[in-house]
């Protein structure tokens, strides 16, 4: 049967970008809730746009990959409220895991292409500090037994017995088998965890987070608030033999895989402010860059870290672009033999391009949020070279990747 109409897709603008420092576990961010931490994103990011109505905003979308804790009532309509917006904007809570945030960004931008709204506001939070412990019910009522208390801050929990027991491995171990297949050695991981430490901190050093880092106020418990303004886990002062000499950490035996050259848990919160063209003239700014495409993939769940090969693949398909013509590719660090393995299969990639800023083993990887801020990092990267194309992705447990074009 026809389609009854033809719905004429609009261009897409991402008009502005913030992220907050990203803490350490149970460090600088450990006392902010997950719905304060969001509200905070959003509220910084209307604020640099003083002339858009809030009124106007037709969802937020926001990530998040626990949803067992403090952040469990939807927390992009709480993020929404406790920001003050009207009660009248909804708010939606999506959920792909590592990708969360980056998922919100591609579901805000496919109903503003559609027509559905005009203005959006997409991001992600999430705390693994305050990430709660969880106790299942027994599946009878009396004796009630021993369940078994988890941890939601990280990894598979109450796993289905029924799933293949090879695709339930902790992510670490998934790491080691990614290094396994592409002979990704031990010292390479380390030399290009040691890399990230060093761009990052020269990022820092050279500004090029103060477009996109909105600082926290943190209330202390004696002596009153101080601002939280700096991405707490990149060591400037790190070195390859203190690297070397640490243990690896999922394989005692042969592993290569060490808490180095691995993401560490963290804290944190994104937001981007999305809109079509009637909703840019609104704003009364120039956009930072537009999404031009998206692209998902799925492959076995033991490889997930190689699931962004694909996606990005696909996405610059989509966009009719090719590895040559990327400016930046922001490409979430989960762990570094994740990411090594990946360029191994992008023979055509410029590794000058890949997270020219540093990535999430020296900026740190708060699950829900790290899409959104890759998004909004490629942005900011495009905005201030003028011109270009950029690509968000990352691997995503369970075997996805989820893969951002944006092009300016």
């Amino acid at each position: 049967m026809p389609l009854s109409r033809v719905v004429e897709s609009r261009e897409v603008f991402v008009v502005d970008a913030v992220r907050t420092p990203i803490g350490k576990y149970a460090g600088g961010l450990a006392s902010v809730r997950p719905d304060d931490l969001g509200a905070h994103a959003i509220r910084a990011l209307l604020d640099r746009t003083p002339g858009l109505d809030p009124a106007l905003i037709g969802d937020v979308y926001f990530g998040n990959a626990n949803g067992a804790g403090e952040e469990n009532r939807n927390v992009g309509r709480m993020a929404g409220l406790l920001a003050g917006l009207p009660v009248t904007v909804p708010g939606v809570t999506v959920n792909r895991l590592c990708a969360s945030g980056l998922e919100a960004v591609v579901q805000a931008a496919r109903a503003i292409a559609l027509g559905d709204l005009s203005v959006a506001v997409a991001g992600g939070v999430e705390s693994m500090t305050r990430a709660p412990y969880v106790l299942p019910k027994n599946d009878r009522p009396f004796p009630a037994g021993h369940p078994e208390m988890f941890s939601t801050t990280l990894g598979w929990r109450m796993v289905n017995p029924r799933m293949e027991p090879r695709w339930t491995v902790p992510l670490g171990e998934s790491a080691e088998l990614v290094a396994e297949k592409h002979g990704i050695s031990r010292e390479r991981q380390d030399a290009f965890a040691l890399e990230s430490h060093h761009k990052a901190a020269r990022a820092w050093q050279e500004g090029l987070f103060d477009a996109e880092v909105v600082p926290v106020p943190v209330e202390r418990r004696r002596g009153g608030p101080v601002l939280f303004a700096r991405d707490e886990c990149v060591r400037p002062d790190t070195s390859a033999e203190a690297l070397a000499a640490l243990r690896p950490a999922f394989r005692q035996s042969g592993g290569t895989v060490t808490a180095g050259s691995s993401s560490p848990l963290n804290d944190g919160a994104a937001a981007l402010l999305l809109t079509d063209e009637a909703g840019l003239r609104a704003t009364g700014r120039e956009p930072l860059a537009r999404i031009s495409a998206s692209g998902v993939a799925a492959r076995e769940p033991h490889y997930f870290g190689l699931a962004p090969v694909e996606a990005v693949n696909l996405a610059l398909a989509k966009a009719g672009r090719s590895f040559g013509e990327l400016a930046t590719l922001e490409l979430n660090e989960a762990f570094a033999a994740q990411v090594l393995g990946c360029v191994a299969e992008w023979p055509d990639l410029d590794p000058a391009v890949l997270n020219p800023r540093g990535g999430a083993i020296a900026l740190g990887h708060p699950l829900g949020a790290s899409g959104a801020r890759l998004a909004g990092t490629v942005a900011h990267q495009l905005a201030t070279r003028g011109s270009g194309t950029g690509v968000a992705a990352l691997c995503i447990g369970v075997g996805q990747g989820l893969a951002l074009v944006l092009e300016r």
